[in-house]
């Protein structure tokens, strides 16, 4: 193809640019039939952030328990006991987050964690982290779902 190219009406409309949208009804509001958060599932996405932040917890807590004994804690067997005890529950909990019970569950383990801060000092520091990690997934979750 040598010859001139012709001038086709319309040619500025170009198949692969899409035009521009109109502003939805409320400038920036989600319109009837669209996803707030723009997540393809966002019920999947908080369920995999809520799972993924208590599968961090278990292992943190399961790696914890050497080194809070090399450092000086007095960790008995009850000690040991309850951390394994937490961490199993985590993951049972990470395996639940269909439930809506789960959540809550969550919360009181953090609880539960904070408390174990008794046996020693570092598992309430632990605690505490992950208290502020498991508001911050329950504010996610908040913001996402609505």
């Amino acid at each position: 193809m040598t010859g001139p190219v012709e001038e086709r009406p319309g040619a500025e409309d170009h198949p692969a640019r899409p035009a521009p949208s109109s502003p939805g009804p409320g400038d920036g509001e989600p319109g009837p039939g669209e996803r707030r958060s723009g997540l393809r599932n966002p019920d999947k996405a908080v369920r995999g952030l809520g799972a993924g932040t208590l599968a961090l917890e278990a292992l943190v807590l399961l790696l914890a328990i050497q080194p809070i004994r090399v450092v000086g804690g007095h960790l008995g067997g009850t000690a040991v006991g309850v951390i394994v005890a937490l961490a199993v529950a985590c993951v049972v909990l990470a395996g639940q987050m269909k439930r809506s019970w789960a959540w809550h569950a969550g919360t009181v383990l953090q609880g539960l964690l904070m408390l174990s801060g008794l046996l020693h000092w570092s598992l309430l520091v632990l605690g505490v982290i992950f208290a502020l990690v498991w508001a911050y997934a329950l504010h996610v979750r908040r913001v996402v779902l609505g």
